[in-house]
């Protein structure tokens, strides 16, 4: 009998994607842009999240394999197939970006907790060796990639949690007035532009075969995940804007969750704060293999993708896929330029997002989707995608323009992957 992934290994597989560094590298930026008002970006975008779960479920319960995304955008358009193929293909190099982004975090704490922290070499060697690690645990089946994940899912929320309740006995409430200090859009700005944060819940989605009583744990496991997230999330940046000075956390950067930790544990504190970077890292990666390498198979078994990576082991692993996902990943980290691409994932999975929801609510007839909450999730989603390309139009238009251009290489690169292995029109 096929093993069974139950409401524990779904929750641990949702919170580690969304708590894969996001937290660790984003509150810095949070604070930048939304002042004292940081908390309430973070939960603005758990409401978005919420939101955009409210399709996956709908989608994932009623057509139930591995294909996720791409299988929703193919059946909402059945007769325009194109649509959901460059979908998939832009959603496999986006969880590629993540996969190499995940793993360079983890090579940076790495190596700064060896006292390093200048080292490439070592920085590289973590993070391919990181890789690799997550690529055998997923290779040896669903059981045991779902077991590690627990252990360092729920490793991870512990410390993360403690030190939460810790921080908050050191919070300065004084710190928090005006709650509004940069107005109210900053707050909203905020909270488009670390939405990435909470990427990582789509990914229960590509396990619904795997699910044990998908009805219930799906639904669970996406909501909870989502929630525990949100949770922890807001805490840490009630305790970061009232622990440290605003210009302590903006300067300190992607380092701002160690800079919070450092005053109120000591030297303690942040290795703890640094050992949940990794364990974060840790998990988002074991999970992004495992959701990912599906989606690629699924689309593989279409002939979407070379047929050859459609091909499992007798534990019914997709080991190709995986191995595909994790050498291309390796040779983004190992790069180490990484901006544009985690940029470029963030983007892809918000626009994804908005697929899913259109798809959502073409096929209600088939899902049941109540239409107001439909309509609300797309137009926040909407909104929150316009709010960063408006940013970075105003702000890095040199940062946009080398995002549309990713966009453009990966829907050429499947044009002519069609043209080539399919001999159809275009």
């Amino acid at each position: 009998m096929a093993e069974k992934l139950g409401l524990k290994e779904l929750i641990a597989m949702g919170v580690g994607g969304m708590i894969g560094g996001g937290i660790f590298s984003v509150l810095g930026v949070a604070v930048g842009f939304a002042g004292n008002g940081a908390p309430l970006s973070f939960l603005i975008d758990m409401f978005i999240a919420l939101a955009a779960g409210y399709h996956y479920i709908k989608l994932a319960l009623t057509f139930r394999d591995d294909g996720a995304s791409y299988t929703y955008l193919k059946r909402a358009f059945p007769n325009k197939s194109f649509v959901a193929d460059i979908e998939g293909w832009v959603v496999i190099v986006g969880y590629i970006g993540t996969l190499a982004l995940y793993a360079f975090t983890f090579g940076a704490y790495g190596a700064d907790l060896f006292g390093l922290p200048d080292s490439t070499i070592l920085r590289v060697v973590f993070s391919i060796g990181m890789l690799l690690f997550f690529f055998f645990i997923n290779l040896r089946g669903v059981r045991s990639s779902g077991v590690t994940e627990d252990i360092i899912v729920y490793t991870k929320i512990a410390i993360l949690t403690g030190f939460a309740v810790i921080g908050l006995l050191n919070v300065d409430a004084s710190r928090f007035v005006p709650l509004l200090n940069k107005g109210v859009s900053p707050v909203f700005l905020g909270a488009a532009v670390i939405f990435v944060a909470y990427e990582g819940f789509q990914l229960i989605t590509n396990a619904v075969r795997e699910t044990e009583n998908p009805e219930k744990n799906i639904p669970k496991g996406i909501y909870g995940s989502i929630l525990i997230t949100g949770f922890i999330y807001l805490i840490l940046a009630v305790v970061a804007v009232g622990a440290l000075p605003y210009t302590q956390l903006v300067d300190a950067k992607e380092y701002a969750l160690a800079a919070v930790a450092q005053p109120v544990l000591g030297e303690l504190g942040k290795v703890l704060i640094s050992l949940a970077a990794l364990m974060a890292t840790s998990s988002a990666v074991n999970s992004t293999l495992f959701g990912a390498s599906r989606m690629m198979a699924e689309m593989a078994e279409e002939k979407i993708m070379p047929s050859v990576l459609a091909k499992r082991d007798r534990v019914d692993v997709p080991y190709l896929a995986l191995a595909v996902m994790t050498v291309f990943a390796i040779f983004f980290t190992a790069a180490g330029t990484l901006n544009i691409i985690a940029e470029f994932s963030s983007m892809t999975f918000l626009l994804v997002s908005i697929g899913v929801s259109i798809a959502n609510i073409k096929l209600k007839g088939k899902t049941g989707a109540r239409l107001d909450i439909a309509f609300l999730g797309l137009i926040l989603m909407t909104i929150t995608v316009v709010t960063i390309m408006v940013y970075l139009a105003s702000h890095n238009l040199q940062e946009l323009v080398s995002i549309m251009l990713l966009y453009l290489l990966v829907v050429s690169t499947f044009f002519v992957y069609r043209k080539i292995y399919h001999k159809t029109e275009i």
